[in-house]
């Protein structure tokens, strides 16, 4: 097992701030809140324009031995919300780097999870396709992060200045049984079938709540 953990929180816009200060009072030392757009979790929905909101993905690295004590907080500090609030999950983060030292790695163990994180980054535009392909494999919802790619020395240039097409990163957990399917349903689209136009992973989830009330 690895000795950091990769929290992270996926909520309604503009209420980041409040799990991020529950954190932070229960020994974190910071994390990092961006803005992402929220899918629906059917294709009718999608279809009918019901289900896609704005979100706060939040993500914070913290030693092992504080994870424990971090999630509850941030837990009780979501236990008003309304139901299905949000979700909290967090995987492996295998070395950390700060001020240049790097602590961690080489001690992570093949362990099976019951959920996967499936990110797949492609050029902006086909987000949607590729969430509507994972739903026809059994996967939910998932989140959506704005985001540009980082120019080569061969790209193409435009009043000698590198064209960096820009990107957008979808976040789905799916049942670990599932995973092997959406990624198969992933692949087939046309947008990750030609070079450069994207890529997708998956890491093992550790753990995964819900956040909000519980009835």
């Amino acid at each position: 097992m690895s000795a950091f953990k990769l929290l992270i929180s996926i909520v309604p816009h503009d209420r980041g701030e409040k799990l991020t200060r529950a954190a932070m009072e229960s020994g974190c030392r910071g994390g990092t809140v961006l803005i992402g757009r929220g899918l629906a979790n059917s294709n009718l929905a999608a279809v009918l324009g019901l289900g896609e909101s704005t979100k706060d993905v939040i993500m914070m690295v913290a030693a092992r031995n504080a994870v424990d004590s971090i999630w509850n907080a941030i837990v009780m500090s979501s236990s008003r919300e309304r139901r299905n609030f949000g979700q909290l999950f967090c995987v492996d983060a295998d070395s950390v780097m700060k001020a240049g030292n790097v602590t961690g790695g080489a001690n992570m163990e093949n362990a099976k999870t019951e959920n996967e994180m499936i990110t797949v980054i492609v050029n902006k535009g086909y987000a949607d396709d590729v969430m509507a392909a994972a739903r026809s494999a059994g996967a939910g919802g998932g989140t959506v992060l704005n985001a540009r790619g980082t120019a080569r020395e061969n790209d193409e240039r435009f009043f000698g200045m590198h064209i960096v097409p820009e990107k957008e990163m979808l976040i789905m957990v799916v049942p670990s049984e599932k995973k092997e399917a959406v990624m198969n349903a992933i692949k087939e689209i046309k947008c990750l079938k030609e070079p450069g136009m994207g890529i997708a992973f998956s890491a093992g989830v550790e753990n995964f709540s819900m956040l909000g009330k519980k009835k």
